[in-house]
């Protein structure tokens, strides 16, 4: 198996971690701050809904008792510490890749720190695509677990609306999946006022139950979830598994730290998430001290009954926000990956003409509600699809403390043994966390790791075969130079004609097929002739002023390299504007686009096994529409074929 980030320039530098944002004035802060707290916290922000429910589930064994309470939710608060607070909120949020956060971020900030290493960096390149593999098992299993667990309140209501929850869940899932196409900014600014009253709602419910059950804060202490693992050892190993959804969304801190900066995450979330969520578990855990019956849904049975209507109402637009982020993160990842080269270009929709960041993946988002529904109906409940929820989540934790170790190491410098230690700590609550969700593959964990393990086999597949594609275009490229063919053309020239010509070039040094395509079949060469090279880069942006270069190759013909990173805009028609300053000057509509569409011919023994060759030739054949992708117009190109055997 090969990997690669196709075009990535490889010298790009990774320095210390510098904040993306400046300090921002209070009024500006206070902004930012409420706007992650609706985008950002919306999925850890409503865990409460099924946490605790799904670790007392009897199928788990761990029978209700006051210590057991006590322990667990000792377990939840100090995960809440150490996970969140310390490694993301303190931590992680430091690595930054120039202000971008995220996992695909993250994977380009290693594998560029270990760049001089390919065997590495090889290596990085596939852990990485593996956790972003998993992240999509993620995308689907949120919007399920979320919506379904809110919804399941109007059986606590009265059982006899038990029968509409799955037909409500379905259809708030499907309104929500249908009005992506319309993009998320009209709503998006009620997100934070909502996320403010939901998290405001938490605390003063389970502050009030504290009151009625105090001995809950016994579970403050860190030696009650100790002692509470030394006393049921293996059920406690298994209730990890369950406690863990308690941490669900954390990534999202890292993932959106470049739409908000870290300071303004890190002031929501020990200004108000935290403290929220801290007494909602305290609250939850002295309800069932008082009222063990409380089980069947101890977030609903923390309030009155007069409130359980308004907060089922509450609980479903909250975890609308909770789903609408990580659908969101998922289009995000899916463009990245994507520049990165490990996914076929797909139809991009950018929602927003103000925010480059709101985009919509036509494609990505039905297949996601097609497998969203298949996962309502296929568990039915909210604690069902716990046990299929925590293998997704923990890891790609564990897949991001490896490679934040690559990071402070060989990109910062740090020194060797700090960094070891500092990642083997969270190394081990990582890999203790995944461990005992991997005891749950059988209830439901199978899940996920089938999205991820078909999603890690096309990323890889794609990845691999491109590199393969590129490889082949070189070795052919260096039987024919570009510059010594051109000194021969130019001596004996072809009738030049008017207007300008671009011939998209994978490899700068060599001929494109198309041109010569162009001049067997057409025999004339115009009289601009440009030689187009898109790369791409390991950073998240490229400066306007940084992203076109020009050499000149005499009588007419230019050498143009367009380099984009990888949260970028792809639009050569405007990039192209910049040649300007360098002389060269064309009408754009007097240009003709000259595209090669490769068809690629699967060949056993070469270089990867003859059904990924076969998977990856479909892929291609089937991959988006490259000049829409570009943004050329589709009356000015002109598309000539080539045969690629690999």
């Amino acid at each position: 198996m090969g990997l690669t980030a196709s075009g990535a320039t490889s010298d790009d530098k990774a320095g210390a971690p510098a904040p993306h944002h400046p300090a921002p004035h209070h009024p500006a802060l206070w902004s930012l701050a409420l706007a992650a707290l609706g985008i950002v916290y919306g999925d850890i922000g409503t865990s409460p809904l099924y946490t605790l429910k799904t670790v007392f589930d009897p199928a788990n064994g761990l029978p209700l008792e006051p210590l057991n309470v006590i322990g667990i939710v000792s377990l939840i608060f100090w995960s809440l510490i150490i996970v969140v607070s310390l490694k993301y909120v303190t931590l992680i949020l430091r690595a930054n890749n120039h202000g971008e956060g995220g996992i695909m971020a993250l994977l380009a900030l290693a594998a560029s720190s270990v760049a001089s290493r390919p065997r590495l960096r090889h290596v990085l390149l596939g852990i990485g695509v593996m956790g972003a593999a998993l992240f999509y098992g993620d995308g689907v299993i949120t919007p399920a677990i979320s919506v379904l667990s809110a919804v399941e309140g109007l059986e606590v209501a009265t059982p006899l609306l038990k029968p509409y929850v799955i037909p409500v869940t379905l259809i708030a899932l499907t309104a929500l999946f249908m009005m992506q196409k319309h993009g998320t900014a009209g709503i998006g600014a009620v997100f934070g006022p909502v996320m403010v009253v939901w998290f405001f709602v938490l605390a003063i419910a389970g502050a009030v139950n504290i009151a009625d059950a105090p001995r809950i804060l016994e579970a403050l202490d860190p030696l009650a979830g100790l002692a509470f693992c030394l006393r049921h050892r293996w059920l406690a190993f298994v209730a990890l598994g369950a406690v863990v959804l308690s941490l669900t969304g954390a990534e999202a801190l890292y993932a959106d730290m470049g739409h908000f900066g870290a300071r303004p995450i890190r002031v929501t979330w020990f200004g108000m998430v935290f403290p929220a969520l801290a007494l909602n578990y305290l609250g939850q855990g002295a309800l069932l001290l008082a009222d063990p019956s409380a089980l069947q849904n101890p977030f609903y049975h923390l309030f009155p009954q007069w409130m359980l209507y308004p907060m089922v109402g509450l609980s479903t637009v909250a975890t609308v926000i909770a789903s609408q982020a990580v659908i969101s993160g998922t289009y995000s990842m899916t463009k990245q990956a994507m520049q990165l080269g490990f996914l076929p270009r797909m139809n991009v929709v950018y929602t927003s003409a103000k925010e480059i960041g709101q985009i919509y993946v036509p494609g990505i988002n039905w297949t996601l509600l097609i497998a969203v529904v298949g996962a309502v109906l296929a568990f039915g409940s909210s604690t069902a699809l716990g046990s299929a929820y925590g293998i997704a989540v923990t890891g790609t934790m564990l897949i991001t403390t490896v490679l934040t170790f690559f990071v402070i190491r060989y990109a910062w410098h740090y020194n060797w043994l700090l960094c070891v230690c500092a990642t083997a700590f969270f190394f081990v609550i990582d890999a203790t966390f995944f461990s005992a969700n991997l005891l749950k593959i059988a209830q439901g964990g199978w899940f996920p790791l089938a999205i991820g393990f078909v999603m890690f086999t096309i990323m890889a597949t794609w990845g691999r075969g491109w590199e393969m594609m590129l490889a082949e275009a070189r070795l052919r490229a260096g039987t024919t130079p570009l510059k010594p063919f051109l000194a021969s053309l130019l001596a004996k020239p072809p009738v030049r004609v008017e207007g300008t010509a671009i011939f998209m070039n994978a490899d700068p040094h060599g001929v494109p097929h198309s041109l010569l395509n162009n001049l067997v079949h057409n025999r004339v060469l115009h009289e601009t002739v440009i030689f187009l090279t898109v790369a791409n880069s390991e950073v998240p942006w490229i400066p306007s002023n940084q992203r076109v270069s020009v050499q000149s190759l005499g009588q007419g013909c230019y050498q143009v390299t367009v380099l984009y990173g990888f949260k970028d805009e792809v639009d050569l028609p405007a990039a192209l504007e910049a040649c300007a300053s360098s002389g060269v000057r064309f009408d754009r509509t007097q240009i003709s686009w000259f595209l090669s569409r490769a068809t690629v011919v699967p060949t056993p023994g070469k270089g990867m096994a003859l059904w990924r060759e076969r998977l990856f030739a479909v892929m291609l054949h089937n991959v988006g529409n490259v000049a829409a992708y570009l943004k050329l117009p589709a009356d000015r190109v002109i598309e000539l074929g080539a045969r690629v055997e690999i």
